[in-house]
């Protein structure tokens, strides 16, 4: 049976978590602090669950420089799929109080049918949300909101599999982009893309804050499940951030959100949206109350049962950064992502003969590499998978104690998830392995 320093895991998540967290996580599994307790057993009203929570907001602040007086920083369940329906109920609602507060006050407390046909017909001209689609993920999240407001309100801004033969692989010039000109209720794009390898090289120009009026103002919302503390960003830019806590932060059973606290004040009242119900469905707008997020942040993350134990991993591996990078923060870590990209990337580019790297490379993700093996060079720009090479592929991966390597499902090929807790000696082993695979 292998030691655990023996396995170099790619998997695209769960992924591999820092083995220390992951020691002192087992010792708190079972008895946590001399309590006598499993962290598992301890309420999440607890002393205890709020500290924790309390040194996860402070380190995930530290790292990202979060401004804690304009954002706040939520915990909670469903995942990053969760959000996709989160995101358009709570941010669809805002828009709509947005506008009711501003009718009522032009048009006078007391005059609430005027009110009500005033907001109506201005979600009906006006409401829309956009979606970038660049993968599988950014797609299913404009499926849900089609799904839950109807295709009339959802733009779909870019598609790239329109301007790449109809495949994921390539992010369309901003020039191409059709945004809705202003007053979305938001802005949504997979920063990014797990399955398909594809990630923004950086923050879209075009969603850029122009400094015009509030009612214009783009409200950006960004997935980052799969690249959340690989790299710098300026949270000011975002209305919303949020993702899925098993890649780079945890294990499955939370999310986490960071979200500007003026969205948090904007909560229509429900009986004022059940009397919209004509024009918009309730589903648009009105969130279940555990995805609610003023509910959440009124209440510290801890509404419902939190599980403490998955956050306590979190906020081990969030504290096991600050300490690591200090005055670096998260571009010491952003530093170590592209180097082991960079070698990863460095050896299928120099055998063009056995590997086709999918993404183009102005949107190669750092995080999640994916490939196909081909035999011979490619013909018209197109490249022939070989399905047998890619079995012997992997076959030998396994041998060599590198795991977690098969493609999504969807997609099938070579997938290399490079996560932050895959170290930079096993990414030289899997540069290695690929070129001694290409020269056998």
């Amino acid at each position: 049976m292998p030691s655990r320093s023996e396995i170099a895991y790619f998997g695209a998540g769960p992924a591999p978590l820092p083995t220390a967290a992951l020691e002192k996580s087992a010792e708190a599994l079972v008895n946590f602090e001399d309590s006598g307790l499993s962290l598992a057993e301890i309420s999440h009203r607890s002393p205890t669950a709020n500290k924790i929570l309390a040194d996860a907001k402070d380190a995930l602040a530290t790292l990202y420089d979060i401004p804690t007086d304009e954002y706040d920083v939520l915990f909670l369940h469903g995942g990053g799929t969760g959000e996709f329906s989160a995101t358009v109920q709570n941010l669809v609602g805002a828009w709509i109080e947005k506008r009711r507060r501003k009718a009522v006050a032009e048009l006078g407390e007391g005059k609430d049918a005027e009110v009500l046909d005033r907001v109506r017909r201005e979600i009906e001209a006006e409401l829309k949300v956009d979606y970038l689609v660049t993968g599988s993920w950014s797609l299913k999240a404009s499926q849900e909101a089609t799904r839950l407001l109807s295709a009339k309100y959802v733009n779909v801004a870019a598609d790239s599999r329109k301007s790449n033969n109809g495949k994921f692989g390539k992010i369309p010039d901003e020039k191409e982009w059709k945004l809705t000109p202003k007053g979305t209720a938001f802005t949504y794009y997979c920063d990014n893309e797990t399955v398909d390898g594809v990630e923004f090289p950086g923050f879209p120009k075009s969603l850029e804050s122009t400094g015009g009026s509030e009612d214009d103002e783009r409200i950006v919302v960004a997935d980052m499940s799969s690249n959340f503390l690989s790299r710098k960003i300026d949270v000011r830019k975002f209305g919303v951030i949020f993702g899925g806590a098993q890649k780079n932060l945890g294990i499955t059973g939370i999310t986490v959100i960071i979200i500007r606290k003026s969205l948090l004040n904007l909560v229509p009242p429900p009986t004022f949206l059940h009397a919209l119900s004509p024009v918009i469905p309730l589903s648009g707008a009105i969130p279940p109350i555990v995805f609610s997020f003023s509910t959440i942040a009124a209440n510290n993350s801890l509404y419902n049962t939190l599980p403490i134990f998955n956050l306590y991993v979190a906020t081990l591996v969030l504290q096991s950064l600050v300490s690591t990078w200090g005055s670096q923060k998260v571009s010491g870590q952003e530093a170590i992502a592209d180097k082991k990209a960079a070698l990863i990337y460095g050896a299928l580019d120099a055998f063009p003969d056995t590997y086709h790297v999918v993404p183009n490379k102005s949107v190669r993700s750092r995080m999640n590499i994916c490939f196909r093996i081909i035999s011979g060079a490619q013909t018209n720009n197109e490249a022939v998978p070989d399905d047998g090479r890619e079995k012997a592929f992997l076959a030998g991966a396994e041998k060599r104690g590198l795991l977690g390597l098969k493609g999504h499902r969807s997609v099938g090929g070579i997938r290399a998830s490079n996560y932050n807790a895959v170290s930079e000696e096993n990414a030289q082993k899997l540069a290695g392995y690929l070129v001694e695979f290409a020269k056998a």
